[in-house]
């Protein structure tokens, strides 16, 4: 990670990944972080909590163009963190989503490009890989989008654009665990979704270390991943109860599946094994270099599959964490411990 002397703009700065990734930015000696976000009360917050003259704050809304143009002047590297999350708000608006995640992912990538800005990172989920909601649809897109620019006008532009692809963040706002931990706080009953539903789980520090990652490592076009255990709902929530000193018994409501929401997420798709690379705890996938003209690949296909017979890579076939194991994991997450 180079960043001495440059400038840094990180869109939806204000939410829990922007925040983390503000702090890991500190530590270096950039020349400065532009914080673009729309909610001038986080703003505010921000301002008060990190008073480091390096900080700057821009109001602005991706789904605008006009309104980021100015924070884009003299950017060095972004982070494309602004994005519509939550599956159920999504569904329910999901022309909301079509409007933030992918005309605001093109926005941003016009803006970078006329600016000539170096490196953006953008940030995806495996929500994105055989969507069935508009979160996931609306990410898919916002993937293609970046993987239209590698096709068309990469080759003419001096900035790089990688996509990172993520699983469940467990310390983010509107995370599971968080929720978790408030209801037992409370004396609430436990809410579960399906109880064998299965996601992957990353915390928010390994989410830095994965953008951090694709900007030393990723080319134009490229999808980075991190390696990831999974886990069952129900083995998450017999985790916090016991992070949180109650009995596995403490009651529990079933809710059934949420609005869009799948059994098991995927992070790499079949027809992505065959370009995809391993790099010590990281996957790489290399974009589809294929042209419009399709003719030549019917005589002269060469594919591999660079990590063996593995079909997919999703959240039932990953390495599974029993709930001993997942607290593990929660006492080493930062974030998680300070809202126990």
């Amino acid at each position: 990670m180079e960043y001495k002397n440059k400038i840094v703009l990180i869109t939806g700065g204000t939410g829990s990944f922007g925040l983390a990734l503000l702090e890991s930015l500190l530590l270096t000696e950039v020349a400065e972080v532009r914080i673009l976000s729309r909610d001038e009360n986080k703003q505010h917050e921000l301002r008060e909590n990190y008073r480091d003259e390096r900080v700057k704050c821009y109001i602005g809304d991706v789904r605008i163009v006009d309104s980021i143009k100015d924070s884009f002047q003299g950017v060095d590297y972004i982070f494309h963190a602004a994005a519509l999350k939550q599956v159920p708000s999504c569904e329910f608006f999901p022309i909301e989503a079509v409007r933030t995640n992918i005309l605001g992912t093109e926005n941003v990538l016009s803006c970078a490009a006329e600016n000539c800005v170096e490196s953006v990172v953008f940030l995806s989920t495996d929500k994105a890989v055989y969507p069935i909601n508009a979160m996931g649809l609306s990410k898919a897109l916002m993937e293609k989008v970046v993987g239209g620019y590698y096709h068309t006008r990469s080759k003419n532009s001096k900035t790089r654009a990688i996509i990172t692809r993520y699983g469940n963040v467990i310390g983010s706002r509107g995370s599971v665990i968080p929720k978790f931990i408030n209801q037992l706080k409370s004396g609430s009953d436990i809410t579960l979704t399906e109880p064998n539903m299965t996601r992957f789980l990353m915390s928010l520090d390994e989410a830095i270390d994965l953008v951090h990652f694709a900007f030393d490592n990723g080319g134009s076009g490229d999808i980075l991943i991190q390696k990831a255990p999974a886990a069952k709902i129900a083995d998450i929530a017999n985790a916090v109860k016991i992070l949180c000193g109650k009995n596995l018994d403490y009651p529990s409501k079933i809710l059934g599946a949420r609005h869009g929401e799948k059994m098991h997420e995927v992070l790499i798709g079949s027809e992505e094994i065959s370009r995809s690379i391993e790099l010590g705890n990281y996957i790489k996938i290399f974009p589809d270099e294929r042209e419009l003209d399709y003719e030549s690949y019917f005589y002269n296909s060469n594919s591999s599959n660079s990590l063996g017979n593995v079909i997919c890579y999703d959240s039932s076939n990953a390495d599974q964490l029993n709930y001993n194991e997942i607290i593990d994991f929660l006492k080493k997450d930062k974030h998680i411990q300070a809202i126990m």
